[in-house]
């Protein structure tokens, strides 16, 4: 059975995965820093580390299905820490997105386990689309009449 309660060793670790998530904002937004980057990946996978344990971080990274992220993730960590920055980060966004795939999807599906039918669901985008039709369709009219009015 899974322990949700918040200790002091998974306050630790979600705070390190926030600082790593904060650095890497950073190094992105300081045009790639690469500094930045690579201190950002080692508090992430740090601050996971603590907070899920190491032997659960060790089963999660080297399950089979998991196995082609990992790789990716290793290898744009490597590439960042050589001096390219932009590659390194693509394939590092890459194999997170296969990592994580699968915790996010799991989440959708709970989330959406709520919604009694498809057909309801159906009707609630549809009643949103409604009620959002007439001002795309009055912003669509703006735009057309002011792009009409800058050419002539």
């Amino acid at each position: 059975m899974l322990s949700f309660e918040m200790n002091d060793r998974k306050k630790i670790g979600l705070g390190l995965t926030g600082f790593g998530i904060f650095f890497s904002f950073l190094g992105v937004i300081f045009f790639f820093d690469k500094g930045l980057l690579g201190m950002g990946n080692i508090l992430f996978v740090s601050g996971v580390s603590i907070t899920i344990r190491l032997k659960s971080t060790m089963q999660f990274f080297m399950k089979r299905s998991n196995f082609k992220g990992t790789i990716s993730f290793g290898i744009g960590f490597l590439i960042l820490m050589f001096g390219w920055p932009i590659l390194g980060m693509i394939i590092e966004a890459y194999g997170f997105i296969v990592l994580f795939r699968s915790l996010v999807l799991q989440g959708a599906i709970q989330e959406n386990a709520g919604i009694h039918s498809r057909k309801k669901f159906q009707e609630t985008v549809q009643t949103i689309g409604l009620l959002f039709s007439p001002i795309s369709q009055t912003v669509k009219l703006h735009i057309v009449l002011f792009l009409i009015v800058e050419v002539l």
